[in-house]
C-alpha cells in the first residue's frame, strides 16, 4: 500500500506525463520546414541519446543481456518499434497538416479499439457495459465517416497502431525506459541512414536552417523521453484505475488546442461524432470504476474473513491448561490411600523413610 505522499507524487507525475503529451501539438509546428519523416528520424536518433544518458545515470544495464538471449522478445520489439514509428510519424504529419482534432479523436477511441482487439485477438469476454461502449463507439465512427465524407483514417490508424503497440508491449513485458531504448536502437540505423541520405541530397534542414532549428530537432529526444519517464514514475505509485482516467487528459488538451488555438473547423456532424465517442468513454469509465470498487470490496471482505479466522485460531490456542478438567494425581491418590489404610491399621510410617 503506497503512502499518501507517494500517491500524490504519482498523481502529479501522471498529470505531467499526459499534460505534456496533450500539449505536444504546440511543439511540432516549431520544426517546420522539416518534413514529418525528417522530424521522425531525428526523434528516433535523439531519443536514443537521451535514453542512453538516463540509463547511464541509473546504471540499469542487466536487461540488455537478458533480452539478447530471448529472440522472441527481440522479434516483438521489432514489431513494436515499427508500429510506434508509424504512430509517431502520422501524428507529426497530422499536427503539421492541420488535423489536430482528428488526431485527438484517435486517442479518444484508442481504449475502445484496445477492448475490441482484446475480444478479437485474445478471446476476452466483455461485460454488458463494455459491449455498449464499443457499440456506441462504432456508431460514432460511422457518424464521423459521414461527416468527413470518408472514414476518419487518421484517427483509426493512430488508434489501431497505438493499441497494437500496447498489445505487443504487454507481451514483451519490460520497463518503459528499457523498452524505449531497445526500440530506438532498432530504429537508429535506418533513421540515421535516412538523415545521412537527406543531407547528401541537400534536402536536410538540420544545418541550413540555423543553430536554433538544429537545437529544436535535437530536443525531440527530450520531448519523447521526459513524458515517458514521468509516466513510469506514476505507474508505480498510483492505481491503474487512476492512470486510466488520466489518459483522457492528452486527447482533451489536443482537442481544445485544435479548436481554440489552431482554429480547426467543427461542423455539426463532427460534434455529434465526438459526443458519441465521449458517451462511449463515459460508459466505459463508469463500468471500470464500478468493477474496481466491487473488486476492492470483495478483497476487503476476504481480508477481514481471514483476519477473523486467524484471530479465532489464536484464541483457541491460548486456552489455559487449568481451564481443562484435571485428573487426580496417581501419587497423591496412592499416598492418600496409604495414610488411610495405615490409620485403619493403627500403624505409622517412620519419619526417616
Amino acid at each position: 500500500m503506497k503512502s499518501d505522499g507517494e500517491q500524490r507524487a504519482g498523481l502529479l507525475y501522471g498529470i505531467g506525463a499526459y499534460g505534456m503529451w496533450g500539449l505536444v501539438p504546440l511543439f511540432w509546428p516549431l520544426l517546420k520546414p522539416s518534413g514529418a519523416v525528417e522530424i521522425l528520424a531525428h526523434r528516433m536518433v535523439w531519443s536514443l541519446a537521451v535514453v542512453a544518458i538516463a540509463l547511464l545515470a541509473v546504471r540499469r544495464w542487466a536487461w540488455v543481456r537478458e533480452l539478447l538471449g530471448q529472440p522472441r522478445k527481440l522479434g516483438l520489439l521489432v514489431v513494436a518499434a515499427t508500429v510506434i514509428s508509424v504512430n509517431w510519424g502520422l501524428y507529426i504529419w497530422s499536427v503539421n497538416s492541420g488535423h489536430v482534432v482528428e488526431a485527438s479523436l484517435g486517442y479518444f477511441i484508442n481504449p475502445l479499439v484496445t477492448i475490441a482487439m482484446g475480444v478479437l485477438l485474445l478471446k476476452e469476454r466483455l461485460r454488458p457495459a463494455q459491449w455498449a461502449a464499443v457499440s456506441v463507439g462504432l456508431i460514432a465512427v460511422l457518424v464521423l465517416a459521414i461527416g468527413y465524407g470518408q472514414p476518419p483514417w487518421i484517427s483509426l490508424t493512430l488508434a489501431f497502431s497505438f493499441a497494437t503497440y500496447g498489445l505487443v508491449k504487454k507481451k514483451v513485458n519490460i520497463g518503459g525506459l528499457e523498452s524505449l531504448a531497445a526500440e530506438t536502437v532498432i530504429l537508429f540505423v535506418p533513421a540515421l541512414g535516412y538523415l545521412v541520405w537527406l543531407g547528401g541530397s541537400g534536402d536536410a534542414t538540420f544545418g541550413p536552417e540555423g543553430a536554433g532549428h538544429a537545437a529544436l530537432l535535437a530536443a525531440t529526444g527530450v520531448v519523447t523521453a521526459v513524458p515517458l519517464v514521468c509516466f513510469g514514475a506514476a505507474a508505480i505509485r498510483v492505481p491503474l484505475s487512476t492512470l486510466g482516467l488520466l489518459q483522457y487528459l492528452a486527447p482533451v488538451f489536443q482537442f481544445l488546442l485544435g479548436i481554440l488555438y489552431f482554429h480547426e473547423a467543427m461542423p455539426a456532424e463532427r460534434w455529434a461524432g465526438f459526443a458519441l465517442v465521449w458517451a462511449a468513454l463515459t460508459i466505459l469509465t463508469w463500468d471500470a470504476l464500478r468493477t474496481s470498487r466491487r473488486t476492492r470490496a470483495k478483497a476487503e471482505a476476504l481480508r477481514r474473513a481471514e483476519a477473523e479466522t486467524r484471530a479465532q485460531a489464536r484464541a483457541e490456542a491460548r486456552v489455559e491448561p487449568e481451564a481443562l478438567p484435571q485428573a487426580p494425581s496417581p501419587i497423591r491418590a496412592q499416598s492418600a490411600d496409604g495414610v488411610t489404610a495405615a490409620g485403619r491399621a493403627g500403624t505409622s510410617t517412620p519419619s526417616g523413610e
